[in-house]
């Protein structure tokens, strides 16, 4: 069976990203994107896992079995321990991807106990989007993007 030009066009676009483990295990899911840091104390809702911040571009949204892609950390340090109340909760992210590495951000990635990795060899906040699928493998250092098709691809 001979393949056509219109059958690449259905596949979706996948990206590879190498990175540094913060946490080890592997999770996947919808990708959820923020150019805004997140404020762990007075900015996330620990019951739903919805983003509670003023002015923050997610605000009102959930990030629960999602993967959160986020510059890092603002604030007090009780981002851990809001963070594990929402794994506690049941409403945490699957996984974590972020740029900037701090106590704050490194001590809510453990507690949370979901995958997570910074480092990547590209910015992970221009190359993912919100609505990809991610797979965070932190066990091999490896973030695997598949593009969601945008209106009007193709």
């Amino acid at each position: 069976m001979r393949t056509q030009a219109s059958d690449f066009e259905m596949m979706p676009t996948k990206i590879i990203l190498r990175g540094r483990k913060v946490v080890g295990g592997c999770a996947e899911g919808e990708a959820i994107v923020t150019q805004d840091t997140i404020s762990g104390w007075g900015g996330i809702n620990e019951k739903d896992g919805t983003v509670i911040e003023r002015r923050h571009e997610l605000r009102g949204r959930s990030f629960k079995d999602k993967v959160l892609v986020f510059p890092g950390a603002k604030g007090s340090s009780g981002w851990s321990a809001y963070f594990h109340m929402a794994r506690l909760n049941g409403v945490a992210p699957r996984a974590m991807i972020f740029n900037k590495m701090t106590t704050k951000v490194a001590l809510g990635a453990v507690v949370t106990r979901a995958p997570a990795m910074t480092d990547l060899e590209q910015d992970p906040l221009l190359v993912i989007e919100t609505g990809d699928w991610v797979k965070v493998d932190a066990d091999n250092g490896v973030v695997e993007i598949l593009k969601r098709r945008r209106e009007g691809a193709g």
